[in-house]
């Protein structure tokens, strides 16, 4: 039986709004995440909060650092459970060079932008991205309120 492609919606575990509105994002890129079995359990909960979120890289690894998973009622109370651990990112070398040239020479900063299933596996969306300043984040609202406006307008005509 083929899935029905409005599916994805129900995929996507988490998206990163606050990154949209303090960035431009000029690159998107894929990483696989290292989860422990409660943090499996609780994604699927969709208990995640990833607006606090950065992707850093160290000693050639990238991880993503501020992802605050909160554990169900049911996870084991024998294990050590820390909600906002530091994750690994599993990430192919090019891709990982690739983004420690943007972060290094040209300055850009690296943000979790969605956090989705994808083949029954939990994958990160790592934006590259560049700060916006005040008068930025108010032209974009601007445009975005013009578009709204246009709309309606289209719309009522």
């Amino acid at each position: 039986m083929k899935k029905n492609k409005n599916a994805s919606q129900e995929n996507i575990i988490a998206l990163n709004k606050k990154a949209r509105h303090d960035y431009f994002i000029e690159e998107t890129v894929e990483a696989g995440l290292v989860l422990e079995g409660w943090e499996v359990k609780s994604l699927r909960a969709k208990s995640i909060q990833i607006t606090e979120s950065y992707i850093f890289i160290k000693q050639g690894e990238a991880w993503i650092s501020g992802a605050h998973i909160t554990p169900l009622a049911t996870a084991a109370a024998h294990l050590n459970i820390e909600p906002s651990r530091i994750r690994k990112l599993l990430m192919h070398r090019h891709e990982i060079d690739k983004l420690i040239g943007a972060v290094e020479r040209k300055g850009y900063t690296l943000v979790a932008t969605k956090l989705y299933w994808h083949k029954g596996r939990a994958k990160v969306e790592v934006g590259v991205a560049r700060g916006k300043q005040q008068h930025d984040k108010r032209s974009t609202e601007k445009d975005r309120d013009w578009q709204r406006q246009k709309a309606r307008l289209m719309k009522n005509q």
